[in-house]
């Protein structure tokens, strides 16, 4: 190995790495090895829209209609800027 890392973590995090490192029949340093490309190559979180989830709530009949919707919607979006200084 060309690096040498200490971390501090906390004890229900050493203890999991312990756990798999015995499951997986591996070394602490492999499970976190393959944890970190497991994280990497996993999809990124996507920050979700709140104004198209709320549209897609009211679209399926989520208890406004459309127009209610869309009145909610722009006089949040004008308040949010008010409350910049926008």
């Amino acid at each position: 190995m060309t690096h040498r890392t200490t971390f501090a973590l906390d004890e229900a995090t050493a203890q999991r790495i312990k756990r798999l490192a015995a499951r997986w029949e591996v070394s602490q340093a492999e499970v976190v090895r393959r944890s970190v490309a497991q994280a990497e190559n996993s999809k990124p979180a996507v920050n979700p829209d709140p104004a198209a989830m709320l549209r897609a709530l009211f679209a399926s009949g989520g208890g406004l209609d459309a127009e209610k919707a869309d009145s909610y919607i722009a006089e949040v979006y004008e308040d949010r800027k008010h409350w910049r200084g926008e």
